[in-house]
């Protein structure tokens, strides 16, 4: 296997060893190349010192990965961390299992340290054979999908990754929340203690600054929990932030996604952003980290990102340039109905802001007759031309017979049967057909089935 060793925060240096060899091995092979006593060296990775019993592949560390080799120094054999049984044996710790528990209700218990109980159920897991360490799940860029990551610290500080920390991390906050977890800082002159976490995929060699976004709501579902969709027990799945901790399947949540967004159902916050809820409609369960959403493929997560900055331009009352092809999000002086598209982002049409039409002055007119005569349109116009202007024509006439504008954005809306009541798929403004107002208790006494 090839490692990049950096010995004393030096760049780092490509060697060799084999698959099952040991930290003593890879500790006289740095001694050798630099004239030090194996003795003297210390391997830190991942945010901790690797003894020298353990194998390489026992600490976790796989190819191509980058580890620290540093002189120990007078004191270090007298200020040894305690750094738990998972990593002495090279496991990963595990931050996530405790969000699933086997329940015949589906029922998920929140995040958190792991209790008594749940030590025992995993030292249970364990004779079973079951494997009770989770895998992470990051977005990885390079491979463009979901793919299991790898957990890595440095110091948030000096950014070296020569922090041995304290203890592990026991769930999520830990390693999403700055200052949580402390540490001593190996690198020579750093006095810092701070533990600054980060992730990376771990399906392909990865550079220092190579790095992936956490998605901490896809785990690897050890209690084999049914999906709540389409009941399935499946080995990777979604967990929903709310109380009761519901299991989706990855194949149902990327549905879920791709219906909701064809529909413009996200939930604009003003924290969070463009996010969904729990697909049970739980109460306050929207999802935080919107990288969860790039399981959605590139095309349709550009659509996501198209219609959440539509939402957020409405919301700040905005609008999108009417000029076909255009679409450029502009923010209007208040009162003003002039309206110029910018040049550099857009196309520079002038229009009106209450009928999008070319700007003009009077009353608004959404359709006006063109005129006619050759002689008024000073050329002639080709057969083909003329059906299809009159086709346009016809279209905007049945738009105006069978639609209504929006009172907050314009979109033509359909009334395709039931109470006046209406709902701009756009804006999600709330207005009444018949006065073309927002809805108010008076449009619902007067005249609601009118």
């Amino acid at each position: 296997m090839i490692l990049f060793v950096r010995y004393n925060l030096g760049p780092g240096e490509e060697l060799e060893l084999q698959e099952e060899a040991s930290v003593s091995e890879l500790k006289e092979a740095v001694g050798g190349q630099h004239g030090v006593r194996p003795q003297e060296l210390k391997v830190l990775f991942a945010g901790r010192e690797l003894q020298s019993t353990a194998t390489l592949q026992g600490c976790d560390v796989p190819e191509q990965s980058t580890v620290h080799v540093l002189l120990s120094s007078s004191d270090s054999s007298s200020s040894r961390f305690l750094l738990c049984q998972v990593e002495e044996e090279g496991q990963r710790p595990d931050i996530s299992s405790s969000s699933l528990v086997h329940s015949s209700s589906n029922d998920l218990e929140g995040r958190g340290g792991r209790g008594e109980e749940e030590i025992e159920e995993t030292q249970a897991a364990a004779q079973t054979g079951v494997r009770a360490c989770s895998t992470f799940f990051v977005y990885c860029k390079s491979c463009s999908s979901v793919q299991p990551g790898k957990l890595r610290v440095r110091c948030r500080r000096c950014k070296e990754t020569t922090l041995r920390l304290s203890r592990e991390p026991s769930c999520w906050d830990d390693v999403l929340l700055p200052g949580r977890i402390h540490g001593s800082c190996q690198s020579d002159g750093c006095q810092g203690n701070e533990a600054e976490f980060f992730m990376k995929c771990a399906s392909h060699p990865t550079s220092d600054d190579d790095l992936s976004v956490a998605l901490d709501l896809i785990m690897t579902n050890t209690r084999d929990v049914p999906c709540i969709a389409c009941t399935d027990v499946m080995g990777v799945v979604v967990v929903f932030p709310c109380s009761r901790r519901h299991v989706v399947c990855l194949e149902c949540f990327t549905r879920y996604c791709e219906t909701r967004l064809n529909e413009r159902q996200f939930v604009h916050d003003a924290v969070i952003g463009y996010s969904l809820p729990c697909a049970a409609s739980c109460d306050d369960s929207l999802i935080k980290e919107l990288h969860h959403f790039r399981v959605l493929g590139e095309e349709q997560y550009g659509r996501y990102l198209q219609y959440g900055a539509e939402e957020c331009l409405l919301r700040i009352g905005g609008l999108m340039c009417p000029s076909a092809g255009c679409g450029a999000g502009l923010v209007p002086a208040d009162g003003s109905r002039r309206v110029e598209c910018d040049r550099q982002a857009g196309c520079g049409l002038i229009f009106c802001r209450d009928c999008r039409e070319p700007y003009h002055q009077g009353a608004c007119q959404t359709l006006t007759a063109p005129p006619t005569g050759e002689a008024s349109q000073g050329f002639m116009v080709g057969g083909g031309a003329s059906l299809r202007g009159m086709w346009d024509r016809s279209s905007l006439l049945l738009i105006q017979e069978s639609t209504k504008p929006c009172p907050q954005c314009s979109v033509p809306v359909e009334k395709n049967g039931g109470c006046m009541h209406m709902q701009c798929p756009l804006c999600r403004a709330e207005w009444c057909w018949s006065c073309e107002r927002p809805w108010s208790r008076q449009c619902m006494e007067n005249h609601w089935f009118a």
